[in-house]
């Protein structure tokens, strides 16, 4: 009996923060970001978080695959956002049925699509995107 594991692997961004995620199935259960487990994952609020993701799936193929995800740059909420969409792809990709997506989409849209929101670039006329000098006519 011959059992094949998996590797999947999923991106997820949010504002300048990029989460890569790396699923191992069959594996031993465990989840970790930047080599931290989940379970010790500091600030707390981040770390509940991303458990909605788990919470949501609530499949027995979850007890089975390790996740290790890597994540750099942005600040604290875009590094959780862009973790919980990696995890979620991740999770789509294994499990690869219609009703997961529908769930992640009835839950929260941007877990499978993300955010196309980006920085307005600079204009000449003025210091910033839209700033521009004040004209006086007295």
């Amino acid at each position: 009996m011959s059992t094949k594991s998996k590797v999947i692997q999923a991106s997820g961004k949010r504002k300048t923060a990029v989460a890569r995620a790396v699923l191992h199935y069959p594996a031993k259960g465990i989840i970790k970001i930047n080599n931290v487990p989940l379970d010790l994952y500091e600030p707390e609020i981040e770390k509940l978080r991303i458990k909605e993701v788990l919470e949501i799936v609530n499949h027995p193929k979850m007890e089975k695959a390790d996740i290790s995800i890597k994540v750099t740059g942005g600040g604290r909420k875009g590094q959780t956002e862009a973790v919980r969409m990696a995890m979620a792809k991740a999770l789509h990709k294994l499990i690869g049925t219609k009703t997961i997506e529908r769930m992640f989409r009835e839950y929260d849209n941007s877990l499978l699509s993300g955010d196309s929101r980006r920085t307005e670039p600079k204009k000449f006329g003025g210091k910033k995107a839209r700033a521009r000098r004040q004209k006086s006519f007295r």
